[in-house]
C-alpha cells in the first residue's frame, strides 16, 4: 500500500458524525472531538493509554466471545448471566440448581473455579501494515502474499509474547486486507463464578422477550479474577489470590436520562457494513430464511423434552439458549434488511460508484463481485445446510472428537502424550454424557435430515446420504439403526469400548462421511472462491474510500476492542408505536406470571415490590411513584461480543451493562439505520438491587467504588 492510499484511510476512517461506528480505541484521538461535542467529558488518554492506567485496563473479553467489567480492585468482574451461563450450568444439579435458585458466593472461599474459562486484558494495539505487508508486490498471487502476511504476523506475534507470563498476540485484517493492526492481551485463567440471579431473574422474559423492547431482564452474572501472589496470570490454584487491576469502574448512581452521553466499550464479535447488494441478498432471501427453518425444529423438539422434565430443562438450558439466540437474531436482521431496502440501496450505490469508477483500476470490480457470488451461492447454501444438519447432531459430533482423541491415545501410548490424549477423551466423555439426552438428539435428526434431503439439490448431497437412504428406505428407520447401535449415545458401551480404535460404529461413520464431503467437495471450491472474493473486497473497499472521501469507514468488527458512542434514546418500529427508552420494576410485575416458566419471577420479588422495600436503590418515577429502574435504550452501535460490555457515561463511569439489540434494528451487523438500531443495557442500579435485596450479598457491594466516594 502506497504512503498515499495510507493516507487516505486515515482521513476517511475518521469522518463520521453519526452514532454508528465501531472504532479503535489506539485511535480514538481523532474522535475525542466528536465525542466531546456529544457531551463527553473526558480525554483520549483516558480511554486508551499505554503509559498510564485507562478505562481500557477495567475491560476484558471474556471467554472468547463476550465481554466483562472490573467494579472493584480486588478482580471482580461483571458480565452477563447469558455469557456466565454455561459455567452456572455445569455448577448446576437437580440438588444445586443454580440456574433456577441463583448461586451467590459469602465467601472467597465459596467462589466456583472454571475450567478452560479466560479473561484477557488488551495491553497494547498498534498498527503493523507496513510490517505485514513488507515484500509484497502486485504480481503476487493471493496465495502467495497470504503466506507471506502469515509469516510476518508469526514474527510479530513471537516478538510480542517472548516475555511469556500470560502474553498472547494475533494480527487482525481490517478493511479486508488493507490494513494490519496487532493486537497483545495478557490472559488470566483462574477465574472463579461469585454471582447470578436466578434465571427467572437473569433470564427473565425468555426467548419470548429476546432481541425485543420493553425489557426486564435482570442479565448479569459475578466473577472474579485470580492470580498468583505476584499478580501474574497463573493455572488455578488455592494459593491464587484476587487479581489487583490497574485500575477498575467507578459506579453512577446517578441514572440515566434521554439525551444522556453514553459509550460502550467492549469487544464485539462480526460485521459486514461493506458487502454488497448480492452478499446481503444472499443472507436475508436465502441464508437467513433456511436456518431459521432448521432451528425452528430444533427448538420445538428441545422445549418439549424440557418442558416435561426438570433434570432435561437444566441438560438442554445452556444449549437451547445457544440455538434460539441466533435463530431470533436472524428472523430481525431478515425483516429489517427488507424494510430498509437495502439489497435496493446498494444496488443504487453500485450503480453511481461504477459510473464513477469508468477509466479507473476499480472499473467493473461490482459485476466480477456478482460473478464469484452467483458460483459461491450454491456452495454456501450447501454449507448452510451441512452446518445447520449433519454438523448440529450431538452424538456424531462427540463421536469424531472422542474417537481422535482415543486413537491418539493408542498410537501414542508410550509417552506422557498418550495420556493426556486419554484423559482428555475421558473429561470429554463425562462432559458429554452429563448434558446428553438420547430422545432429544434422535428426533433432531429426524427432522433435520428430513430437511436436508428436502432442500440440498441431488447433485450436492453426499453419496453417503444417498446411499444409506436407499438402505433404510426412510430417515426415521436410519435413525432407529444409528442411535441404537451406536456407542456414542450410550455411556456404558462406550465405557466397554475404552481401548479400542473405532472404525465402524454408526455414529462415526455419519460424522465421518459428511465431515469428507464438506472437506473434499465443498469447502476447497468455497475457500478458493472466498479468497478471490476477498481481494475483490481489498480493492473495492479502497475505492469506495475514494469515491466517498466525506462518508464513514470504521472497520468491521472482528472480536477486538472498539469504543461505540452516541446517546440514550426511545425509537418507533411501526407507525403510531413510540418506545421510552426506560423500563422500570413495574413492567415485571405486569409480566409476572407463575404458569409461565420465564416469567415466574422468586417471591422474593414479589414481597418486596408489594412492601416496596427497595432501599437506597429506590428512583422516583415520571408519575412520581416510587420505583427501581430496570433497563434503557441507547444508539450506540453494538454487536455480538458487547454482551457483557461496559456502557459508560460522560465522565466515565458505569450506568448499565449492555447485553442485547431491539430486533427491529439486528441487521445492523450488515446496515446500521440510526432510526431503529438500539442497544439494550441493563441499568447498574437494578444490578445492584437484586445482589442486595435479593441475594442479600452486600458484602460484594462493600467491594465497589461509587462515582460519589471518589
Amino acid at each position: 500500500m502506497t504512503a498515499a492510499a495510507a493516507s487516505m484511510l486515515s482521513a476517511v476512517f475518521f469522518n463520521a458524525a453519526a452514532d454508528e461506528g465501531m472504532w479503535l480505541p489506539a485511535l480514538i484521538s481523532q474522535r475525542i472531538d466528536d465525542m466531546q461535542e456529544k457531551g463527553f467529558r473526558l480525554t483520549a488518554e483516558d480511554i486508551y493509554s499505554i503509559n498510564q492506567a485507562s478505562l481500557k485496563d477495567a475491560v476484558v473479553l471474556f471467554g472468547r466471545g463476550c465481554t466483562a467489567e472490573l467494579v472493584s480492585d480486588e478482580g471482580l468482574l461483571l458480565t452477563n448471566h447469558h455469557c456466565g451461563y454455561a459455567q452456572i450450568q455445569r455448577h448446576s444439579s437437580v440438588e444445586h440448581d443454580y440456574l433456577k435458585d441463583g448461586f451467590w458466593a459469602m465467601s472467597r472461599e465459596e467462589e466456583l473455579p472454571n475450567e478452560g474459562l479466560t479473561v484477557s486484558f488488551l495491553d497494547r494495539m498498534e498498527d503493523v501494515t507496513e510490517a505485514v505487508l513488507s515484500g509484497c508486490r502486485k504480481e503476487m498471487t493471493e496465495s502467495q502474499r497470504d503466506s507471506l502476511v502469515k509469516a510476518r504476523s508469526a514474527e510479530l506475534i513471537e516478538q510480542a509474547t517472548a516475555a511469556g507470563n500470560g502474553l498472547r498476540a494475533t494480527v487482525e485484517s481490517l478493511y479486508y486486507g488493507n490494513r494490519y493492526y496487532m493486537f497483545v492481551y495478557r490472559e488470566f485463567s483462574d477465574v472463579r463464578l461469585v454471582g447470578a440471579p436466578p434465571s427467572s431473574i437473569g433470564k427473565f422474559g425468555g426467548d419470548t422477550d429476546n432481541w425485543m423492547w420493553p425489557r426486564h431482564t435482570g442479565d448479569f452474572s459475578i466473577f472474579r479474577i485470580y492470580a498468583d501472589k505476584g499478580n501474574n496470570p497463573a493455572p488455578y490454584s488455592e494459593d491464587n489470590v484476587p487479581y489487583r487491576p490497574k485500575t477498575h469502574f467507578s459506579i453512577s448512581l446517578d441514572g440515566v436520562r434521554e439525551g444522556d452521553f453514553t459509550f460502550v466499550y467492549g469487544f464485539p464479535g462480526r460485521t459486514q457494513e461493506y458487502l454488497t447488494a448480492e452478499g446481503v441478498r444472499y443472507v436475508s432471501e436465502i441464508s437467513d430464511p433456511h436456518k431459521i427453518a432448521l432451528r425452528t425444529l430444533r427448538l420445538e423438539i428441545q422445549r418439549k423434552h424440557m418442558d416435561s422434565d426438570r433434570d432435561i430443562r437444566i441438560r438442554y438450558s445452556s444449549k437451547n439458549a445457544s440455538v434460539a439466540n441466533a435463530w431470533k437474531k436472524w428472523q430481525g436482521e431478515m425483516k429489517g434488511i427488507r424494510k430498509l431496502g437495502t439489497v435496493d440501496a446498494k444496488k443504487e450505490y453500485e450503480r453511481r460508484f461504477e459510473e464513477w469508477a469508468k477509466g479507473t483500476e476499480y472499473e467493473g470490480i461490482v459485476s466480477k463481485i456478482d460473478s464469484v457470488y452467483a458460483l459461491l451461492e450454491p456452495l454456501s447454501y450447501a454449507r448452510d445446510y451441512y452446518q445447520e444438519t449433519a454438523y448440529t447432531i450431538e452424538a456424531a459430533s462427540f463421536a469424531m472428537k472422542w474417537n481422535r482423541l482415543m486413537t491418539d491415545a493408542l498410537l501414542t501410548s508410550h509417552s506422557d502424550r498418550g495420556e493426556e490424549y486419554r484423559k482428555s477423551a475421558e473429561k470429554l466423555e463425562k462432559t458429554f454424557f452429563a448434558d446428553y439426552y438420547l430422545p432429544v438428539d434422535k428426533e433432531s435428526f429426524i427432522a433435520v435430515m428430513k430437511e436436508f434431503d428436502r432442500n440440498v439439490p441431488a447433485d450436492r448431497k453426499p453419496e453417503y446420504f444417498k446411499a444409506r437412504l436407499l438402505e433404510y428406505g426412510s430417515i426415521e428407520r436410519w435413525a432407529d439403526s444409528l442411535f441404537t447401535l451406536s456407542v456414542f449415545t450410550d455411556s456404558l458401551r462406550l465405557k466397554n469400548a475404552h481401548g479400542m480404535i473405532l472404525t465402524d460404529d454408526p455414529a462415526l461413520e455419519f460424522a465421518r462421511a459428511f465431515d469428507r464431503w464438506y472437506r473434499q467437495e465443498v469447502k476447497p471450491e468455497a475457500d478458493a472462491l472466498e479468497r478471490e472474493l476477498n481481494l475483490l473486497y481489498r480493492d473495492y473497499m479502497r475505492g469506495q474510500m475514494e469515491f466517498e472521501q466525506g462518508k464513514e469507514f470504521y472497520p468491521d468488527a472482528n472480536l477486538t476492542l472498539r469504543v461505540a458512542y452516541g446517546t440514550v434514546a426511545g425509537y418507533s418500529p411501526a407507525d403510531g408505536v413510540d418506545y421510552l427508552p426506560v423500563s422500570t420494576i413495574e413492567g415485571i410485575m405486569e409480566k409476572d406470571d407463575p404458569e409461565v416458566f420465564d416469567y415466574d419471577i422468586p417471591q422474593r420479588l414479589r414481597d418486596i415490590y408489594a412492601e416496596k422495600d427497595y432501599g437506597r436503590w429506590a428512583v422516583r418515577g415520571a408519575d412520581g411513584k416510587t420505583t427501581v429502574p430496570v433497563c434503557f435504550l441507547a444508539t450506540n452501535h453494538t454487536s455480538g461480543g458487547n454482551s457483557g460490555s461496559p456502557v459508560i457515561n460522560a465522565d466515565g463511569e458505569l450506568v448499565g451493562i449492555n447485553f442485547d439489540r431491539v430486533w427491529e434494528g439486528t441487521m445492523s451487523d450488515l446496515d446500521f439505520d440510526p432510526e431503529l438500531c438500539r442497544n439494550i443495557a441493563l441499568d447498574i442500579r437494578y444490578v445492584l438491587f437484586i445482589i442486595d435485596k435479593v441475594a442479600g450479598a452486600e458484602h460484594l457491594i462493600e467491594e465497589m467504588t461509587f462515582a460519589s466516594e471518589d
